[in-house]
Formats: C-alpha cells, structure tokens, sequence
C-alpha cells in the first residue's frame, strides 16, 4: 500500500481572524481560489462537494468532515469509493505567527493502492496547494487591510 504527506506553508501578513474569516467562506472560494472549490455545510460528519483542479484536470469528491475548530482547523476525508483504494485526509490549519500574523498550513496524508500509480497527479496536488495558499494569502490581506470586501 502506498503513502504520501503533501504540505505546504505560508506565512501571512494578517491577523488568524482575518484567515479564517476568508477559509470559511467556502462559498467565495470561487472569487479567489484557483486550486479548490467546496460546498456543504463546515461541521463535523457532514459531507462536503470539493473540487479541485490539479494541473489540467479537474476532481470532484465528497469527503466526509472530521474536526472543524472554530478559528484553527478544518479536517475531512475521502475515499476513491472503496477504502484502502486512494484516501486522503486534508487538514487545513491556522496558526498564530509572528507579529500578530498567521501561519498557514494545507496537508493532506494519501494512503491506499493507487497512491504510487498516481504520482503526477499528486505532484500537481502540491502545486495546486501552493496557488491555493498564496491567493488566501492575498485574499486575507486585501480583506484585512483594504475595503470590505463586499
């Protein structure tokens, strides 16, 4: 069975309040987020429609919410309809940084069979979550320091 952690950082220049205000308007994802888009209701063991779009494709799964921490972190899985087939647990987390600014921490653990089969999608996985992180980072920026966003 395969394994693969994918995470990426960013550091950003606005309060965690303001971070978390723009990661759980998930209905806004469409405005700002080039990698992701989620509907459902943030609450644990609701599912949710996400769908992402690494590299030049495009995925849609209904994950099952785990944890959501109010302020801190959102937590869910999916499975590629059969477990031990291609899972993913996806943590979306926000941290206090430095100079009353965020750290902000995307990571999702594959587990299962198709893992090492689909290493290219997983690479483009990781560089969907680095577009994804730098336009929160400039979202929450905007919104903290610019007008309101409507």
């Amino acid at each position: 069975m395969g394994h693969r952690t994918l995470a990426h950082a960013v550091d950003i220049p606005a309060s965690p309040a303001a971070v978390w205000q723009v990661l759980a308007q998930t209905d806004r994802y469409p405005e700002w987020n080039p990698f992701m888009t989620v509907s459902g209701r943030l609450a644990a063991g609701e599912r949710l429609t996400v769908t992402i779009r690494p590299g030049r494709r495009t995925m849609t799964f209904r994950p099952t919410v785990l944890a959501v921490e109010d302020g801190a972190l959102i937590r869910w899985r999916g499975t590629a309809g059969v477990r031990g087939i291609f899972d993913g647990e996806h943590e979306l987390r926000v941290e206090p940084g430095a100079d009353g600014g965020t750290r902000f921490v995307q990571q999702e653990v594959f587990s299962g069979l198709l893992v090492p089969v689909l290493r290219r999608v997983l690479d483009d996985t990781e560089a969907g979550f680095a577009a994804m992180n730098a336009a929160l980072r400039d979202r929450a920026v905007a919104h903290a320091h610019g007008p309101a966003q409507p």
